[in-house]
């Protein structure tokens, strides 16, 4: 335990560093990139539309919202543009967008092209995943039965000898 002038540093330390917490948290918009993402959705409609984003949006982001880390941003930018929803709008979309949903420039057919492929591999690898499910639930009841086959023979050889 401490005592005298090293406790009421102690104590004088906790009261500082909570109060910077506090401060800092206040100010900070969200502390995970899904966070950041929700706020990015509430605050621009093109976040909440999943429109085709202008690129360098997060330099415009950056001038409007200083504060805003700048790897937590590229993280949340990273998980909005690639969600299906953002990749089937960009698949079908002639226009990028800016944040106040002003069209900034054409969206060329090569980054639609890419959205198609990416939507494409999206739902191969599913439907192999869904596959192997299948698969694999079958081997299961393959193997539930065949344990119930010679279970059943197990007990016919048992009653056969078990009455002599």
């Amino acid at each position: 335990m401490l005592r005298g002038a090293d406790a009421k540093r102690r104590t004088d330390f906790n009261a500082d560093t909570l109060h910077m917490t506090t401060a800092s948290n206040a100010n900070a918009p969200t502390s995970s990139p899904r966070g950041l993402l929700k706020s990015l959705q509430s605050t621009y409609a093109v976040f909440r539309d999943h429109a085709p984003l202008a690129i360098g949006i997060d330099k415009q982001l950056l001038a409007r919202q200083p504060e805003l880390d700048k790897k937590l941003l590229r993280v949340a930018l990273s998980m909005h543009t690639n969600s299906l929803r953002y990749l089937k709008t960009l698949e079908k979309a002639a226009q990028r967008l800016d944040l106040d949903g002003q069209p900034t420039a054409e969206l060329t057919e090569e980054h639609r092209q890419h959205a198609a492929e990416q939507l494409r591999e999206r739902f191969r690898k599913e439907a192999e995943r869904r596959k192997a499910e299948r698969i694999a639930e079958a081997a299961r009841e393959a193997e539930r039965r065949e344990t119930e086959r010679r279970a059943a023979k197990l007990n016919q050889l048992v009653e056969k000898f078990a009455r002599k």
